[in-house]
């Protein structure tokens, strides 16, 4: 799986819309829109900053752990 279609994962594991996701991290909707589909590649700071309101550290969002998604779905603030 490809880093747009890992945030993408993660997002829709959350219930957030990309405009939402877009808002909490402060950049715009349609960057986040073009990272989900590939057509562009975040720095390592911008996907640390994505990661942030998906409460994933970058080790995370690049593990492939299955467990990782079992967890994730019983977080408190979903």
């Amino acid at each position: 799986m490809n880093v747009g279609d890992r945030i993408r994962h993660f997002r829709e594991l959350k219930g957030y819309s990309v405009n939402k996701l877009a808002n909490l991290c402060g950049i715009s909707q349609s960057y986040l829109r073009e990272v989900e589909l590939n057509n562009k590649n975040p720095t390592v700071e911008m996907l640390s900053i994505i990661c942030e309101p998906l409460e994933l550290s970058l080790v995370e969002f690049f593990s492939e752990d299955t467990k990782l998604d079992a967890v994730f779905m019983d977080s408190p603030l979903i």
